[in-house]
């Protein structure tokens, strides 16, 4: 008696491990994932080694939106996190600085930091969308994005219009290291 009380008692373990694991694994492939932020592109917003939460369902019930922390599936079989600047439809251009968004100057206040500490020249560079794409707006189901370390950053400057069905998820949990958890913008 005392034996099959055993038996049934390991195996209610096992069961509530398994399903523990199951559902584990459930949340982290359908809903978040951590990811862990690699190099400086994103700096002073996220500094390398931040590890974040990614929020996988977030478009599936929304639309990405500008000045979100996306991450993405890149050329190079690699995972990126910047920030989205562009939308469909929109025409983007950068000249002394301002970012200009359908011809008109949009702040962008989470490069104040950043743009305070540069001694010598811009931190963003002029060009237009169309020096970059050939394109004179980005197109339905793409999106223009930039890390925020402007000089340091490969981003659609570089790689192109980010497609719609690349985005993993947003971004904007830091959960480690652990003087640093917050959420950023």
């Amino acid at each position: 008696m005392e034996t099959a009380k055993k038996k049934n008692e390991v195996w209610e373990w096992a069961k509530a491990i398994l399903i523990a694991f199951s559902i584990a694994a459930l949340i982290r492939f359908f809903l978040f994932t951590p990811i862990v932020v690699d190099g400086e592109s994103m700096m002073p917003t996220l500094n390398n080694g931040d590890r974040m939460v990614v929020n996988k369902i977030g478009y599936d019930i929304g639309t990405p939106e500008r000045f979100e922390i996306i991450v993405f599936h890149a050329p190079e079989q690699k995972n990126y996190i910047k920030r989205i600047i562009g939308l469909p439809g929109d025409h983007i251009a950068y000249e002394d600085d301002q970012l200009y968004i359908n011809g008109e100057a949009v702040p962008e206040p989470y490069l104040d930091q950043y743009k305070a500490e540069i001694t010598e020249g811009t931190l963003t560079e002029n060009f237009t969308l169309e020096e970059l794409t050939q394109l004179s707006e980005i197109p339905e189901g793409y999106f223009f994005v930039m890390g925020d370390n402007r000089r340091y950053s490969k981003d659609s400057r570089a790689i192109g219009l980010v497609p719609e069905d690349e985005i993993i998820g947003t971004t904007s949990l830091i959960f480690w290291p652990l003087e640093d958890i917050s959420i950023v913008k």
